[in-house]
């Protein structure tokens, strides 16, 4: 991707009605993992006007409060009392519990245990499926400008309401960059910035468009901004009603969002309210870790892995490296080195990353990826020198 075009990329905020599922779905993920690090957890959540629907499986020794959880989340969101002009509120949704055990026909293929018919006794991915992990050498966070700079504007906006000191802003939010690559395949201007954010009928547009072009140029570099910059601020004229009292949010409805803005191929599987033994989720994070070691090792610029896997299966039936034209050795070579140095069988991958930790809230909002923290985003040297050896 070397010659010039213009690239963009979204981020929602954590009061998007998406976020608020998702974010639903990960605190009782984490809730059960904080007792039972063993738990199996498959949760959906659906909100929409007051009502907040729980559903999915979920099999552990944990004692939670679903409706309990599902009320702090939202609260830590913003939809609570201090907002007492949201439909969507976190003391007085009604919550529906529709969550039963995990199904004894997907357990057996999972668990590490023997079964008619399953051939082995480790444990084995839960579902079949493709997941991919991608890295860039473009930016400190090894992410793509475009989604790294939509998630910044956003967590900005966030960190100010959650200050209290902008009275008219409210949870719901959105943001998009366009970024114009040069011939060399580097960031070379913004061409585009969107922002909407849902705020308190007493504020002008006017106020809310000078306040969040301010922002902007706050926090994305100054050397990409200038006259040509084109800045787009609540563009509908009002945005009010907002959250799940405006729209329907489900769980994993956000996958890009939450992976690379459409620079790195997604397989379709979401993250949000799934324990580590579900594929979707642990692969996906693997790739990515693995990718960045790839990127970081120096042996290419750009990095996207695929993995597939099938269901109750120990080993991936696939591996694949593309380094669309980066690579410092061949594609093949880095593929025969990362399965010498990683294993993507699925309880090695939750040891590698300690995954069964209720570290999951963390990921939620503002991209799985690229954050400081999380497991899967840090390095390590003894790997990276590994790596390097074929170079």
């Amino acid at each position: 991707m070397k010659n010039p075009h213009i690239f963009t990329s979204e981020s929602v905020g954590e009061g998007h009605p998406d976020k608020v599922a998702d974010y639903i779905s990960d605190s009782i993920l984490d809730a059960c993992l904080a007792q039972d690090k063993f738990a199996r957890v498959a949760c959906e959540t659906l909100v929409k006007s007051n009502t907040v629907v729980i559903a999915g499986e979920i099999t552990t020794t944990a004692d939670i409060n679903p409706e309990k959880i599902a009320r702090e989340a939202i609260r830590e969101i913003g939809y609570c009392t201090e907002h007492d002009d949201a439909v969507f509120h976190a003391d007085t949704v009604f919550v529906i519990n529709l969550l039963t055990g995990q199904s004894p026909d997907i357990a057996q293929g999972v668990d590490a245990c023997d079964a008619e018919g399953k051939g082995h006794a480790e444990q084995g991915a839960g579902d079949q499926g493709i997941m991919f992990g991608y890295a860039t050498n473009e930016t400190e966070e090894y992410l793509s400008a475009p989604i790294v700079f939509a998630h910044k504007l956003l967590q900005e906006l966030a960190r100010r309401r959650h200050s209290g000191k902008v009275s008219w802003l409210r949870p719901d939010c959105k943001s998009q960059v366009a970024v114009a690559y040069d011939e060399a395949g580097k960031p070379s201007h913004i061409n585009n910035v969107v922002i909407s954010t849902q705020h308190t009928a007493d504020v002008s547009h006017e106020t809310i468009r000078e306040y969040c072009v301010d922002l902007i140029k706050s926090v994305l570099p100054a050397e990409l901004l200038d006259d040509e910059t084109e800045y787009f601020i609540n563009p509908t004229g009002k945005f009010v009603i907002g959250g799940p009292h405006g729209d329907t949010g489900l769980t994993g409805r956000k996958i890009i969002v939450d992976t690379y803005g459409g620079m790195g191929r997604h397989g379709g599987g979401a993250f949000s309210g799934k324990d580590p033994s579900k594929v979707d989720r642990s692969a996906a994070y693997m790739c990515r870790w693995v990718a960045k070691h790839i990127v970081a090792a120096g042996l290419a610029d750009r990095c996207e892995l695929q993995v597939a896997y099938a269901i109750g299966y120990p080993e991936p039936v696939s591996i694949r490296v593309e380094t669309f034209g980066t690579g410092k050795a061949s594609e093949g070579a880095i593929e025969e080195i990362v399965e010498k140095v990683f294993s993507f069988k699925p309880a090695d991958m939750v040891k590698q990353l300690d995954l069964l930790a209720p570290i999951y809230r963390k990921s939620t909002h503002y991209g799985h990826f690229g954050k400081a923290g999380l497991p899967w985003e840090e390095l390590d040297s003894a790997r990276i020198e590994q790596l390097k050896s074929i170079l």
